[in-house]
Order: structure tokens, then sequence, then C-alpha cells
């Protein structure tokens, strides 16, 4: 098994002031767009995002919540074995009408994302649905899905694995391919 690091801990966080200000581009004071982070992975990144921007634009009104998609995966209960834990629901504002941005960290299948929009809709009906990844998985894709803001793409084989470890649970910010 071997690895190669695709980021560290200097190009994590000058790879989030990047996403920070296209978002800042795109949806200026945040006054109709609503930040979503993927539970689990992807709220240790959504969060990073969320409090930079605040640092950034000094707007503390910025919507963030987190949503957990785990009954909305296709795969749930697939086997015997698999335990399904859900996560904390964390969105107490309503998307109707808002331009949300999902977050997730590693874009791959898609499956993921597809996920997360048939959760998204149990909270009404966004305007618009945009998607962040801090890594784009290009190829291996089994849905038609693109996100909007992205890291840093990578090309990676079937067996490869994207790796995301970060400093709040794993003492260190750091992105690897790991191959068997």
């Amino acid at each position: 098994m071997s690895s190669k690091i695709i980021l560290e801990k200097q190009q994590f966080s000058i790879t989030i002031d990047r996403l920070c200000y296209e978002l800042i581009e795109r949806h200026d004071n945040f006054s109709n767009s609503a930040l979503i982070g993927l539970q689990p992975r992807g709220t240790y990144f959504s969060q990073r995002v969320f409090k930079r921007l605040v640092e950034i634009t000094s707007n503390k009104n910025i919507l963030y919540g987190e949503l957990d998609i785990a009954f909305y995966r296709d795969d749930f209960r697939r086997t015997q074995d698999d335990q399904i834990i859900p996560s904390k629901l964390d969105i107490n504002f309503t998307v109707e009408n808002k331009r949300i941005v999902l977050i997730d960290d590693v874009l791959f299948t898609g499956r993921t994302i597809r996920a997360a929009l048939d959760a998204l809709t149990d909270f009404g009906r966004p305007a618009k649905v945009e998607l962040m990844v801090l890594i784009d998985r290009r190829f291996g894709r089994d849905l038609p899905i693109q996100p909007d803001y992205t890291g840093i793409a990578v090309d990676t084989r079937a067996n490869d694995k994207v790796k995301v470890e970060w400093k709040e649970n794993s003492k260190q910010d750091l992105a690897l391919i790991v191959t068997n």
C-alpha cells in the first residue's frame, strides 16, 4: 500500500481562502444564501469555510447548517453488518427560495450528493443548489454531478482511496491518495 500527499496544512488554508472568495463573488452579502455541510466528513470542511467567511466579511448572519444523509443513501442497509447511526441534524432555517451551497470533502461517484439533494427537499425547495468540494475525484462518477467550487481536482484509479484528515479529529490537516 502506498500513499501520495495531495494537500498539507498551508495548502489547506490557501485553498479554503480561495474558495471563500469565490463564494463572496457569487453570493455578495449572503442575504439569500445558506451553507450546508454534509455529515459526517463534510462538516469539518464546511465549518472551516463558514468560520473563514465570517472573518473575511464580518457578516455574522450567514446561515449555516449540517445535514445528515444516512437514511437517504441508496446503499442504506445493503448488508447486515452495516450500522448506521444518525448524526444530529442542524438546520434551523428554511431552505425555501434560498441559494444553498452543499459542502463535502470529497466528490467521487456523486451518490452522496444525490442523497443530500433528496434530504434537502424535505426542508423545502431552494432557489438554487450549488456544490463545493475540497477534492474532486474527476473519474468514477456514477451520476452526472459536478462541483461549482473545487479545492483541487485529482485523477485517481478505481482502487485508489482519497483520505482527508482534519486537525479537529486527527491532529493534522492532510489529504492523500492511498493506493492498494
